[in-house]
């Protein structure tokens, strides 16, 4: 069966008075001064305003949250289009529009972005759900100590055997007797003996070589 196309009556309603709603809001913006796209541009804004508070209001009330910010801005938007029906029923002179008018024409986008904006980011139903109760707590039973099992005896590793000390560095006997002499003109020249490091800079060797020399000449 064909499906049969039956007008709502409140739907018809609501078309109409948002067109007429829609004309007068435009009309009273492009009298304030605001020419071309951005005429229509206002009568768009207040009708999302509104439609967006109304949203928010019937999800707050199903969540039980305070709905006082949303009836606060759907007041600001209904107040934006009701002024603009009753300014342009002949009760202000579009051509020549005051200026008070016109600073709130001018003021009317950073209001609805403002509003928008805390409606978008308003706290959700889960800040305001009720908090769980907590789970009971089972009674405690007092039960006797159980004997822990015995556990199997472990065998320990042996130890690791120790690691041999690195061989001893021999110097030539070559070496050392020039040694001797560099370490007798440190002294005549400084009056204390030579250092191990001064010792190794001045023969050129490695550090295992400056301490077996060294060793010897002490």
């Amino acid at each position: 069966m064909r499906a049969t196309f039956r007008p709502d009556a409140v739907l018809v309603q609501a078309v109409i008075a948002g067109a007429l709603s829609f004309a007068h809001l435009h009309d009273l913006a492009a009298a304030a001064g605001q020419t071309g796209w951005k005429a229509w541009a206002y009568p768009v804004s207040v009708d999302l305003l509104l439609v967006a508070a109304w949203r928010r209001l019937r999800t707050l009330r199903e969540s039980g949250a305070p709905t006082r910010s949303a009836w606060s801005w759907f007041a600001v938007a209904l107040a934006a289009s009701l002024g603009a029906n009753v300014a342009t029923a002949g009760l202000l002179d579009l051509t020549d529009v005051p200026d008070w008018l016109r600073i709130l024409v001018a003021g009317w986008p950073a209001l609805a972005f403002l509003g928008g904006t805390l409606l978008a980011h308003n706290p959700s139903t889960l800040e305001t759900a009720a908090i769980p109760e907590p789970p009971a707590v089972a009674a405690v039973v007092e039960r006797e100590p159980e004997t822990p099992p015995e556990l199997p005896a472990v065998e320990l590793a042996p130890a690791p055997e120790p690691i041999p000390a690195a061989p001893a560095v021999a110097a030539p006997p070559a070496l050392v007797a020039h040694a001797r002499k560099v370490a007798a003109d440190h002294h005549a020249r400084t009056g204390s003996p030579i250092d191990t490091d001064t010792l190794r800079a001045r023969l050129g060797v490695p550090a295992l070589m400056a301490d077996a020399i060294a060793a010897q000449l002490a």
